[in-house]
C-alpha cells in the first residue's frame, strides 16, 4: 500500500481489529491482568472487568486467553452474549468439545457440561470461561451463569467465569433478580482511559510494532489534540490517528501536525464533541472579553461625541 510506504510501515498501525501483537501494556491493562491472575489462582467463581466502549476489553480478553494456554488450563470464549439459556449451555459445550444430541434438553446439556468439568478436574486441569459484552446478555442467561458457578468439588469451583462488559452491567446487577450473581463477584476491575503520556506511548508503540524506524511521525501539538479528542480511549485513538495520517498522506506530508489531527477530529463526531466541550470555557471567556471591549469602545465614543 502506498500509504504504508509513505510512512515507512510494514502494516497498518491503527487497525480496529483486536490484535494481541499490538497489545500495549498500559498501567490499567497491567493491573487488570494482575487482578485476573490473582482471582484465577485463588479459584474464585466470578471475575468482572468493566470498561467503556473502546477501552480494549476484547484485546485484554484475548491476551488472557493466550496467557492461559497450556496443559493446566482449558479455556472457553463466547464473543456473542445474546444467547438464551439453551444456546448458552450448548455454546459452552461446543467450546469444551462436548458433542450433544440435537434434541438435548437444557438439563441434558447441564449434566453433560458437569460431567466434562469433573473429568477435567480429575486430570488436574482448570476451566475458564470468558464472555464478552456481557451487559447485553438476557437476565435469564445471567442467572444460568450463576447456576454454572454452582458446579464444584469439595475443594474448588469446576468452572471460573470472567465477565467483560461496559459500565451498564453494573446498573443491571443492581436489579433484585440478579442480587445472587452480584454477591458472587469476588473480584472486579474497571479499565481507566489513557492519560496524555499514555496516549503518546500508545501511539509510539503501535508505530514501532508496525515497522516504523524513523523520527517522530506525530508532532507534540497533534498528540495533545489527540489526547483531548480521544479522551484516552484506544479505539478513538486508532480512528483519529488513521484519519490524520490519511490527511497528511493526501497532502504529501510525512509529519502529522495539528491541522491533520484537527481534520480527523472534525470528521469524527465523538471526538469533535469532546474538543469543543474542552474549549467552551475559553470561547466563553473570549466572547465575554470581546463584548466587554465593544461596550467600552461604545461608551468611549459616546462620551467623545457628547463633548
Amino acid at each position: 500500500m502506498l500509504y504504508l510506504q509513505h510512512f515507512g510501515l510494514r502494516e497498518p498501525p491503527f487497525s480496529l481489529t483486536p490484535d494481541t501483537g499490538f497489545f500495549y501494556n498500559t498501567s490499567g491493562h497491567r493491573e487488570a491482568l494482575e487482578v485476573l491472575r490473582v482471582a484465577l489462582r485463588s479459584g474464585e467463581g466470578f471475575i468482572k472487568i468493566i470498561g467503556e466502549v473502546g477501552t480494549g476489553k476484547t484485546l485484554l480478553c484475548r491476551k488472557l486467553l493466550n496467557a492461559l494456554e497450556g496443559d493446566t488450563w482449558v479455556t472457553a470464549y463466547l464473543p456473542n452474549p445474546l444467547l438464551g439459556v439453551a444456546e448458552l449451555y450448548r455454546a459452552l459445550a461446543d467450546e469444551l468439545g462436548i458433542g450433544l444430541p440435537v434434541k438435548a434438553t437444557v438439563n441434558d446439556n447441564l449434566k453433560a457440561i458437569n460431567s466434562q468439568l469433573i473429568d477435567l478436574a480429575r486430570q488436574g486441569r482448570r476451566v475458564v470461561l470468558c464472555i464478552d459484552e456481557v451487559q447485553v446478555m438476557p437476565e435469564k442467561s445471567l442467572e444460568a451463569l450463576r447456576l454454572l458457578s454452582n458446579l464444584e468439588t469439595e475443594k474448588r469451583k469446576l468452572l471460573q467465569i470472567v465477565l467483560f462488559a461496559q459500565p451498564e452491567l453494573e446498573d443491571r446487577l443492581q436489579q433484585p433478580g440478579l442480587r445472587q450473581l452480584r454477591q458472587r463477584l469476588a473480584f472486579s476491575y474497571r479499565l481507566p482511559p489513557l492519560d496524555h503520556q499514555g496516549v503518546s506511548g500508545y501511539v509510539g508503540h503501535r508505530l514501532l510494532v508496525a515497522g516504523h524506524q524513523g523520527g517522530a511521525l506525530f508532532a507534540p501539538g497533534a498528540l495533545k489534540l489527540l489526547a483531548r479528542g480521544s479522551r484516552g480511549i484506544p479505539r478513538l485513538i486508532n480512528i483519529l490517528c488513521h484519519k490524520a495520517m490519511l490527511s497528511a498522506y493526501g497532502r504529501g506530508e510525512s509529519l502529522i501536525g495539528t491541522r491533520h489531527m484537527l481534520a480527523a477530529i472534525r470528521d469524527t463526531d465523538d471526538a469533535q464533541a469532546t474538543v469543543w466541550r474542552d474549549y467552551l470555557p475559553w470561547l466563553y471567556a473570549l466572547a465575554a472579553l470581546i463584548i466587554g471591549l465593544e461596550i467600552s469602545a461604545l461608551v468611549y465614543l459616546a462620551r467623545g461625541g457628547a463633548s
